[in-house]
């Protein structure tokens, strides 16, 4: 051995081509790094055989795992490699991970057909789609740049061919975290879990490897239409267990449960008489929905909205959302109901009319409605009083009181009868005149007087026949003679005048009966 083949053997003493060793670095220049590597040699390592941005954070001095690529290159230096070194390691790393079944880290780098890329310390890997979650994901695009855990499903040196999993893991994680949930759950006890999904029944919430269910009834003690008004999606809440069934793993969870139900004070908490604010939350055609507290809502019914109007249409005067005052009426704690008046904050204007009228006081009101039965008289704002048929003509039979009367019309009556509780009143038009059965027609009509009136009417029973204006009297079909084969009316018709004979006088009964057969005397 010549002296130069004895130095070239001295310099490179324990080196080796294609191993791994380490060195010192002693140069950090613009295009790579001088690096002493023991044995008298001295190593290079190109910018592009650097790891990625790693220039910047090396400096004289510091201690390098590299490469050996060759013993000596056309400048006497050993050629290094910094990322081959690291890709050795990444592989012999990935190796005995996937022998023991080890988790990794990686980094999601990109996308490819069937699934993504995955950067495992230098070493790329193929992460199928199925494998990516325990559901597929509806944008892969925002995982890439993100460091997640992996196993390694299968492993190939040769091949440089790599497969991960992070689906494995998850289910690994949620059958363990299902195991240990599954030992902690009973009935009553309390729970943190994550809202997975929203439906409009109600929430499904991870309780840690396994599903319950939080129906929206039991949500709140308040009235909501969509588990939405309340949660999202990931947020994190904790519950109360209802219902555990081990058999089938089936859970029902409870929220408004962690608060006492409010209807168990309500009673004592809203007497009768006392004031209470709240906020519309319902508006329907018979009343209006006011939340006193959340779980806690009472009803005001059209006819407690005021007190002299009774046709309101609520919504016309309410809106979602206002906040009114009302008074407490009654409160069913078992049927969940409060009965609130907002009318009943103002006095009574009922009260007022009991003190402002009597019973036979004249007075003047206008007509303002009709209805079969009577007419319906303004007397006072708001205040009407109900004039009947039957009150308005002492001898008239008055079919409809537009025979009588007309709407807007000014007309006297007499108070007949005041119930302040009932909020009515009524009056007659009759009584401001003498009733004539009482005198008049009895000292006018008397029995087998001859008189002459026109038909009104006809009955199977017989006529009903007008003597003056009024006054009717009544043909009865016996005290008519005709043949046994001839009907009323083919023998008569409304408007003929007829003249018979007075056979009774009742004016209890305000009755005259008349004849068609031979005079009396």
């Amino acid at each position: 051995m010549n002296d130069f083949e004895k130095f070239y053997a001295d310099s490179f003493r324990g080196l080796r081509a294609g191993a791994i060793t380490k060195g010192r670095i002693i140069q950090v220049k613009s295009d790579g790094v001088i690096v002493d590597v023991g044995s008298k040699s001295e190593g290079f390592i190109p910018l592009g055989e650097l790891v990625d941005n790693e220039l910047k954070n090396l400096h004289p001095g510091d201690e390098i795992e590299v490469f050996i690529e060759r013993l000596s290159d056309s400048d006497g230096f050993v050629k290094l490699s910094r990322q081959k070194a690291q890709g050795v390691r990444s592989w012999d790393m990935i190796e005995a991970a996937f022998q023991k079944g080890e988790p990794v880290d990686g980094k999601i780098t990109g996308k490819v057909k069937g699934g993504m890329t995955v950067s495992i310390s230098g070493v790329n890997a193929f992460l199928p789609g199925s494998q990516i979650d325990l559901k597929a994901p509806k944008n892969t695009d925002q995982l890439i740049g993100h460091n997640f855990t992996f196993k390694i499903l299968n492993f190939n040196q040769k091949g440089s061919n790599v497969i991960v999993s992070r689906r494995a893991l998850l289910e690994e994680e949620r059958n363990k975290l299902r195991g240990e949930t599954l030992t902690s759950l009973k009935e009553g006890s309390l729970i943190k879990g994550k809202i997975k999904n929203l439906t409009d029944y109600g929430a499904f919430i991870d309780l840690g490897g396994i599903d319950g269910l939080l129906h929206i009834s039991d949500m709140s003690w308040g009235r909501i239409s969509h588990p939405g008004e309340l949660f999202s999606v990931g947020d994190t809440i904790e519950v109360i267990v209802l219902t555990f069934n081990p058999e089938n793993e089936k859970v029902t969870l409870g929220f408004k449960q962690k608060k006492t139900d409010p209807w168990a004070s309500a009673e004592g908490k809203y007497p009768p008489g006392q004031k209470v604010f709240g906020k519309v939350i319902t508006i329907t055609d018979y009343g209006i929905f006011v939340e006193l507290e959340e779980g806690v809502e009472g009803l005001i019914h059209v006819s407690e909205i005021d007190w002299l109007e009774k046709s309101i249409k609520p919504s016309k005067y309410f809106s979602i959302g206002d906040r009114v005052e009302a008074v407490i009426l009654k409160v069913n704690k078992e049927d969940k109901r409060i009965s609130l008046s907002i009318r009943q904050l103002k006095p009574n204007p009922w009260e007022i009319i009991k003190d402002k009228y009597t019973v036979g006081q004249r007075i003047t009101g206008k007509v303002k409605s009709f209805a079969d039965f009577g007419a319906f008289i303004s007397i006072d704002e708001g205040v009407d009083a109900l004039l009947h048929v039957s009150d308005m003509s002492w001898v008239k039979r008055v079919k409809h009181p537009s025979d009588v009367l007309k709407k807007g019309q000014e007309v006297e009556v007499i108070i007949q009868n005041i119930e302040p509780e009932k909020e009515r009143i009524s009056v007659g038009l009759k009584q401001l005149t003498t009733d004539p059965w009482l005198d008049n027609i009895p000292a006018k009509y008397s029995l087998g007087d001859s008189v002459t009136g026109k038909v009104v009417s006809i009955t199977d029973f017989g006529l009903f026949v007008e003597l003056e204006d009024g006054v009717e009297g009544l043909l009865h079909i016996s005290e008519i003679e005709k043949k046994s084969d001839a009907k009323l009316e083919d023998l008569f018709k409304p408007g003929d005048e007829l003249r018979t004979r007075i056979v009774n006088v009742k004016p209890a009964d305000r009755k005259i009966d008349l004849s068609l057969k031979t005079m009396i005397g």
